[in-house]
């Protein structure tokens, strides 16, 4: 693996960035660093991301090359981290009102909207980060024929639950939000709950599967 890159955000923030393509391995090591800093000292904020990490530290306290070096060591023991996540089905009605792009996907793929949804259904997805709003996933294991470019224009109002399609992701919208995902189903389980405990149905390094409650033509 490509050494990461550490450099400071700031005068109160160091970012650890792993070079291009985003793949599971890169993020264990993100997730496993995440989970080192959250003990150090003086660490205020921990903030996973896409092939980064970045570490928001107290300036007055602590010292960012001590921090830079626990960076790095954390990073390079990392390599044999074990895979800390749990089994989450999702269960999808797909198609019709509650999937409005299934068949724009299926023109854009050349597959049939039937053939979407078994590709969609079976695959094995990880969370590699959390982002954008409240529980929101990001998901890596998108079978490479389903890769569609977001919608030339968003929606102004994308349903909770909707399951949808951005370029070589997928992922579900925890609350009604503007959105440019393709839109191929929707989900009535709550990604996002403030008084459930953690709040975030998902987390980074959960294994997601997705199942078909129903397929509506």
């Amino acid at each position: 693996m490509t050494e990461p890159r550490i450099y400071p955000f700031g005068d109160s923030a160091l970012v650890c960035e792993a070079p291009p393509p985003a793949t599971l391995d890169c993020q264990r090591r993100v997730w496993a660093a995440a989970h080192a800093a959250r003990d150090w000292p003086h660490v205020l904020e921990v903030v996973p991301g896409m092939n980064n990490l970045t570490v928001i530290f107290d300036p007055l306290q602590a010292d960012p090359d001590q921090l830079a070096a626990l960076l790095q060591s954390a990073w390079d023991s990392a390599a044999s981290a074990p895979d800390t996540g749990r089994e989450v089905e999702i269960p999808v009605q797909y198609g019709g009102e509650f999937g409005p792009d299934l068949n724009a996907v299926a023109e854009h793929t050349g597959l049939s909207v039937k053939e979407v949804v078994e590709r969609h259904s079976s695959g094995h997805y990880v969370v590699f980060f959390l982002g954008f709003q409240p529980g929101f996933a990001y998901m890596g294991g998108l079978d490479e024929a389903l890769h569609t470019p977001r919608r030339a224009e968003p929606r102004l109002e994308v349903p909770a639950g909707s399951v949808g399609i951005g370029g070589a992701q997928t992922g579900i919208y925890p609350a009604t939000s503007p959105g440019g995902w393709q839109l191929i189903g929707r989900t009535a389980l709550k990604l996002f709950d403030p008084s459930r405990n953690p709040p975030t149905l998902l987390q980074p390094g959960d294994r997601v599967r997705f199942t078909i409650a129903r397929l509506h033509a």
